[in-house]
């Protein structure tokens, strides 16, 4: 820049990380006279920290040239990675994949050797981790980080292991990749790294504390990024995944009054943004608020913007099919969505929806394979949430099938769990499978405290649907005849009081009609009737459909 006074309010700017004013005195500058290479890596930066991707790029390719001009390689190079990155995010791998290629050639001709080589190595890294190949993600990191190692570049170090620790987790060695990611976190919040790998540091550790399910360390890292970009003035490209997962803790830990005026802040600010980054994220987080206060149209009209913007809408929108009644429907999305969940973490997520709506469905053999699932990731991962989510789901399962004992003594490990991670709404919807679960036990006083307790946390969280559920289950003292009857009794009847033959009840159970008859005659025996349709109507009567 040939003016001393704008040279020196871009510095002012850029050192209070003022990331808007940095941008307008750069890119007046820039009109008047073409920038030096310098001056153009600052513009080019201010873009991106202010989500202005296009200019960016732009930005950082004219700066390659410039490098180029000046017989400057490396630093030409070194353009190259910065661009990558953003070509990477926004998945143009074809043009990150040109630009690398470009940048080995160069390197190849000019300066093989320097640390630059180690820069591709790590753009290759992240495009491979991106698009899903793993193994070669881990494997071309880690010669970077060796590279990085030697030169002592704590950018590059702190990119790379970043993504070999993402990588590890992916690849199921959890924790060595947990405890990578934690020694790169050392230097990003000690200041010792550019603001870019900082922000994309930040993203990745959270996005990988959320996919292993360790909510402490999701919760410290969100409240480190909240921190860090409140010192970055109008930063765009971090904060909505700091947003967005903000919002999830927020409904995790009960706060769900505060995280609906979040998320709606949220989806309105990411969407005025130049590009609409993690605005999906968020839009699902607002239907699942939604979901559980009860509002369900506005549930399924915040699912289908976040399907809109590239988020999946699953599980939340089988929730919503089921909570309508509509269990078939609920089914088929729900199925639709598993097959298509290509990672454990994926998986992890939809496994505990689907065994509640297979349940639902009465296809408890289904239910139980899912929750075996589930229990065998929990076991590896050894995450507390995630293991008081498989705990619940067993919980759920055993009581289906009848094992009431064994259902209570998971179901209690999962609301202690749950406790202990102030997740209310988790507890409370254990505790009242629990209430269920005595019930069918014949313990009607335990039955009748849990119940209860669920009921004031529901109350309080404002979660209309379980509220109304465990007000039902409250005044629904089951006693009599209808208390004499089995778990898997009591299923049949169900499928009996909605006009299913023999055959279809012993399809959907997994029983053999032979099976469903002795179930049947145990059944009239029982309530002291002789006829499908005097136990229909006994079923109906009692609230037992």
């Amino acid at each position: 820049m040939h003016s001393a006074a704008a040279r020196r309010s871009a510095g002012e700017a850029l050192s209070r990380h003022a990331w808007g004013d940095a941008y307008a005195v750069l890119s007046a500058a820039d009109g008047q006279h073409p920038l030096d290479p310098d001056d153009l890596e600052q513009l080019a930066l201010a873009a991106h920290m202010t989500g202005k991707d296009t200019e960016s790029d732009e930005v950082w390719a004219r700066a390659h040239h410039a490098w180029l001009s000046r017989g400057e390689v490396p630093r030409a190079v070194r353009c190259v990675f910065w661009l990558g990155i953003d070509l990477v995010l926004s998945g143009e791998w074809s043009r990150s994949t040109g630009w690398m290629a470009r940048g080995r050639r160069l390197l190849d001709a000019e300066r093989p050797g320097c640390v630059e080589e180690g820069y591709l190595l790590a753009l290759e890294g992240l495009q491979s981790y991106f698009s899903g190949d793993t193994a070669n993600a881990k494997a071309v990191s880690e010669r970077a980080l060796a590279c990085a190692t030697r030169f002592g570049d704590r950018d590059l170090l702190t990119f790379t292991m970043v993504t070999v620790g993402e990588s590890l987790i992916r690849l199921g060695e959890a924790g060595e990749g947990v405890r990578l990611l934690d020694e790169a976190m050392v230097a990003v919040t000690a200041g010792e790294v550019s603001p870019v790998v900082s922000g994309l540091a930040y993203c990745a550790v959270i996005a990988a504390c959320h996919e292993i399910f360790d909510l402490r360390r999701a919760r410290e890292w969100t409240a480190e990024l909240s921190r860090w970009c409140a010192s970055q003035q109008r930063v765009v490209p971090y904060r909505g995944v700091c947003l967005a997962h903000r919002i999830e803790i927020m409904r995790l830990h009960g706060d769900w009054a505060d995280a609906l005026d979040e998320a709606g802040d949220a989806c309105r600010w990411l969407r005025s943004m130049p590009t609409a980054r993690s605005a999906d994220a968020a839009y699902y987080q607002l239907g699942e608020l939604h979901r559980l206060l009860g509002e369900h149209g506005k549930a399924d009209q915040a699912y289908r913007e976040a399907s809109r913007l590239g988020h999946t809408a699953q599980p939340g929108l089988a929730l919503v099919l089921l909570a309508a009644g509509d269990v078939r429907a609920a089914g088929h999305a729900i199925r639709t969505a598993l097959d298509g969940a290509g990672d454990q973490a994926s998986r992890c997520r939809i496994l505990p929806a689907y065994i509640e709506i297979m349940l639902a469905a009465g296809r408890t053999e289904d239910a139980r394979t899912a929750e075996e699932e589930l229990a065998a990731v929990a076991e590896t991962l050894d995450a507390p949430l995630l293991n008081a989510i498989s705990a619940q789901a067993k919980g759920s399962v055993l009581l289906a099938a009848g094992e009431t004992r064994g259902a209570q003594a998971v179901l209690g490990r999962a609301v202690a769990t749950f406790r202990e991670l102030d997740a209310p709404y988790e507890a409370a919807r254990a505790r009242l499978l629990i209430g269920l679960s005595c019930r069918e036990s014949g313990d009607e006083v335990t039955a009748r405290l849990e119940i209860e307790a669920a009921k004031s946390v529901f109350r309080e969280l404002g979660a209309a649907p379980d509220l109304l559920r465990a007000e039902q289950l409250a005044l629904r003292a089951e006693t009599g005849a209808a208390s004499l009857l089995t778990a898997r009794e009591r299923e049949v009847l169900r499928h009996l009081a909605v006009g299913k033959s023999n055959r279809a009840i012993a399809d959907d159970l997994f029983l053999s009609e032979k099976t469903v008859a002795r179930h049947l005659s145990n059944i009239f025996v029982k309530l002291g009737v002789s006829s499908r349709s005097a136990a229909t109507a006994y079923a109906h009567q009692h609230g037992l459909v």
